[in-house]
């Protein structure tokens, strides 16, 4: 979310909720049982955790991101809050720890807008206003031995290049970041529009170019409220392996090629009926549609004379990035104000503010179908800007996360993925071990093993990122010793799948990614 001046700062300020949220959730998971697990209202999503945000030591919540150590494989949520960054590790996810927290470059800063990304093992953040906070860089392997529970962290270095900006994209196949809607103070090269990074040394980035759509934001300005950059694979042979980046510039969507970050090319503009305000979309994987929320279209749309019947999200038709089209118009279960949102395989995780976690099926696209849904703050659903300020489905173990105001960060899972897959994630006998898989993310096929070290039933099956099985690739009794297998996603869709491996002492699983 995004200043739009005093009148929306207004809204946002009066519809913070006056009841004191309610404490943590810890030590096992509630399953969703006569549509409630707990006092949340709920369908085929259990809960697995939540800390309240007392617990991390913030006064209000906003953005969420995760990162998971490949070495280990544990995994950390990354908690966006007024004051700090609060890290969280969820590698048992019914009993998640506070770890410590990372507090503003510019220490005196209070903001309702932090955001942060993850390039390779290295966090990146920025602050909306409250002072010269730059673009923080921070080491997250030092969560994995912190010298105290919880610890506060310092920043691992520091890139002056602006003084605040709204959001940090970064394409982690290229290694470079774009800070979007910076201000024009200090030493910015490039305010506004996609003010470019080269990580290729993490600590130390470096201007990289500029770019900004002219045509677009609502001062003409290029003003990009947010973006998503990507090597493009989808239809539009002309566009094939080019660095792509769709700018979501408050009054349209932008596209452009910056390839070549000295010289960026414009592709596209395109704005859309009953533009409020452009906030935030996702490619999907396929990179044929684009699903796109406007953060302020339901305070017309689901008036009394509006056309409105619930949440709209706008799909795009970008098969032709020289000219995108809106496809379509979903209208949501619920009437509430969207915020962000996210494509995993055939699914979109949208938080939807005051009715929470909302999942789609869109395996077909013509006909998308809301399959589960959590609601994070029960005592109020409607417009405005209570509630759930983003979700992060991408962790390894398909558990997803919300970071909810006031309500705290919730640590959720669909109803057939890892999390109810592994009942204890952290204990897992010397018998039994499911190795990584390679290559991964892969195409079409990965080869991973099972080692036993007694001979017992062993079950193979791999499910899909809402929980269905996809194939059977072992039924039956292996040896002592190191068995390999081979999973093929040759006639799958790309996404993320989960490989569970069933013994008569445990049971494993192994996310990988298939890529087409």
């Amino acid at each position: 979310m995004k200043v739009l001046g005093p009148l929306l700062l207004t809204l946002l300020l009066t519809t913070l909720p006056a009841t004191a949220q309610s404490g943590s959730i810890t030590g096992d998971k509630t399953a969703c049982t006569g549509g409630y697990a707990k006092s949340y209202p709920c369908t085929d999503i259990t809960l697995l955790s939540k800390l309240a945000r007392s617990d991390l030591d913030a006064s209000y919540l906003n953005d969420v991101w995760g990162w998971a150590d490949t070495a280990s494989g544990r995994e950390f949520a990354l908690v966006g809050t007024s004051s700090h960054v609060a890290f969280v590790e969820v590698t048992d996810p019914v009993n998640p720890v506070y770890v410590g927290k990372l507090p503003s470059h510019y220490t005196s800063t209070n903001s309702f807008w932090r955001d942060m990304k993850v390039y390779q093992d290295f966090m990146y953040v920025v602050v909306d206003g409250g002072g010269p906070n730059g673009l923080q860089i921070f080491d997250l392997t030092e969560l994995l031995s912190p010298p105290s529970t919880p610890h506060d962290f310092s920043e691992s270095g520091y890139y002056d290049g602006f003084t605040n900006a709204h959001n940090v994209v970064i394409n982690e196949d290229t290694g470079f970041a774009f800070a979007v809607g910076t201000g024009g103070g200090g030493n910015n090269a490039c305010p506004r529009g996609l003010h470019m990074i080269d990580l290729a040394d993490p600590l130390n980035p470096a201007y990289a170019g500029c770019f900004r759509d002219s045509d677009t934001g609502r001062h003409s300005d290029g003003y990009s409220h947010d973006a998503q950059c990507v090597i493009y694979n989808g239809p539009d042979s002309s566009y094939s392996g080019r660095e792509i980046c769709i700018g979501f510039n408050e009054n349209a969507i932008s596209i452009s090629d910056v390839t070549n970050k000295g010289a960026p090319v414009k592709v596209s503009h395109a704005d859309y009926p009953d533009v409020s305000y452009t906030h935030q979309g996702w490619l999907t994987e396929d990179h044929k549609y684009v699903f796109l929320n406007d953060e302020g279209d339901e305070f017309s749309l689901l008036t009394p004379d509006g056309r409105g019947t619930g949440t709209r999200t706008l799909v795009w038709d970008v098969t032709d990035l020289d000219d995108p089209v809106v496809y379509m118009e979903y209208w949501g279960t619920t009437k509430v104000t969207d915020h962000n949102l996210y494509v995993k395989g055939e699914y979109v995780y949208l938080a939807n503010y005051s009715s929470g976690l909302h999942i789609l099926d869109i395996s077909d696209i013509d006909d998308p179908t809301e399959v589960a849904q959590f609601d994070t703050e029960p005592n109020f659903d409607g417009t405005g800007y209570t509630g759930a300020w983003s979700n992060y489905p991408f962790l390894p173990s398909g558990i997803v996360l919300v970071n909810s105001d006031p309500e705290g960060l919730f640590v959720l899972d669909p109803v057939g993925t890892a999390a109810t897959a592994v009942e204890d994630p952290l204990e897992v006998p010397a018998t039994f071990a499911l190795s990584n898989a390679y290559p991964n993310p892969f195409n079409p096929s990965t080869v991973f093993s099972v080692t036993l070290a007694e001979g017992q039933a062993v079950d193979l099956r791999v499910f899909d990122s809402i929980g269905r099985e996809v194939a059977v690739i072992h039924q039956g009794f292996l040896n002592v010793g190191t068995h390999p297998f081979t999973f093929s996603g040759a006639n799958l869709n790309s996404g993320t799948y989960l490989i569970r491996a069933s013994g008569g002492v445990a049971s494993q699983s192994l996310a990988v990614t298939l890529l087409k």
